[in-house]
């Protein structure tokens, strides 16, 4: 009797597996979600000072005037600019990435970084360090820098961005800003004395109603990305691909740019200039989700404020009783998971 042999259609076959993959990455999708939470539970229940579990949970249900309820207070505060701060970085770190094609893109290759840092030193010299620790004294210095970036990186009003180009601008007005940060703090003490706490990067001490101000940027921010993830996926294949596939790239690097320079003008001025989560979360992401943007920029703004607010709560309980500053932290914690993404082959763009 003859026998025959069902064999599956290549392409049923591989409908399959994406749809597996993509249940797969919804699953972690979900993993990271509970990862945010636990790390903002911890945020608000550990810190330097030692309060019962039980006086925690009773302070931030019924607040009161007791000592608990003002640490309470002041954790909730920290935890809500970790969590904005933390997905503006690496949302930013990860389009950033997508437009220049450069693995080592960060928000600091836009200018961000030296823009807000030379902004916050000049009001600080101009009207006094209270002046220079509100968000309003970073945000214009970052958007105006990056936005002399990408006009260099252009060429011109009519020009088009190239990843050189705006890599080499960016590292350009960097280092002019940077100058300009030293020849000003250098010459008044006082500054420097209120410019150094800033720029090492902390989620204490920061003024009331930061989370408010710097919201409605990071709000914008995030729906720019949102319009970014196909067009990225395009521009990774390069330019001239890119546009033979419909993409327009100067309007694509144009929102990008808008959306990166807002979110981490934001995170910035709320937070101070805080390394490495920009740069390591995606690569990390890419490692285990791959390259795919759709998939990318979700996982960053989940997984972003998880690296800043366990960055935070270890700061906080090593140093007891004293804190170690979250941008310190950071660079520790975030530099061996971007060392073994790396390693592992898969971080590449």
């Amino acid at each position: 009797m003859a026998t025959t042999t069902r064999t599956r259609a290549p392409h049923a076959t591989g409908r399959r597996g994406s749809r597996s993959r993509a249940w797969l990455l919804a699953a972690g999708l979900l993993a990271s979600a509970g990862l945010l939470v636990l790390a903002a539970g911890l945020s608000v229940a550990v810190g330097s000072k030692t309060v019962p579990l039980g006086e925690v949970w009773s302070a931030w249900l019924h607040p009161d005037d007791s000592y608990a309820s003002a640490v309470v207070a002041s954790r909730l505060a920290r935890t809500q600019l970790g969590l904005l701060a933390g997905a503006a970085l690496a949302v930013a770190g990860a389009v950033i990435q997508g437009l220049t094609r450069n693995p080592l893109g960060d928000p600091g290759i836009l200018g961000v970084n030296a823009g807000a840092s030379a902004s916050v030193v000049l009001v600080t010299a101009g009207l006094g360090a209270t002046a220079g620790r509100s968000v309003w004294a970073a945000i214009p210095g970052a958007l105006v820098a990056a936005a002399v970036v990408y006009l260099i990186g252009s060429g011109g009003p009519r020009g088009r961005a190239t990843p050189v180009r705006l890599v080499l601008a960016g590292a350009a007005i960097s280092a002019v800003l940077a100058a300009l940060v030293q020849a000003v703090a250098l010459a008044q003490p006082d500054v420097f004395n209120s410019y150094r706490f800033w720029v090492v990067g902390s989620l204490a001490g920061r003024p009331e109603g930061t989370v408010g101000r710097v919201l409605p940027f990071v709000a914008v921010g995030l729906v720019f990305a949102l319009l970014l993830p196909r067009s990225l996926n395009a521009l990774a294949l390069g330019d001239e691909s890119a546009t033979a596939l419909g993409l327009r790239t100067g309007r694509t690097r144009a929102l990008g740019a808008a959306s990166a320079t807002l979110l981490a003008a934001s995170a910035v001025a709320a937070v101070g200039p805080v390394g490495f989560v920009g740069l390591a979360v995606p690569h990390v992401v890419r490692s285990f989700a791959g390259s795919d943007h759709r998939w990318l920029l979700p996982y960053c703004a989940l997984l972003g404020p998880v690296l800043l607010l366990g960055s935070d709560v270890l700061g906080r309980v090593v140093a007891r009783p004293g804190e170690i500053m979250v941008g310190v932290v950071t660079a520790f914690v975030g530099a061996p998971f971007l060392i073994a993404a790396v390693r592992q082959g898969r971080a590449g763009l």
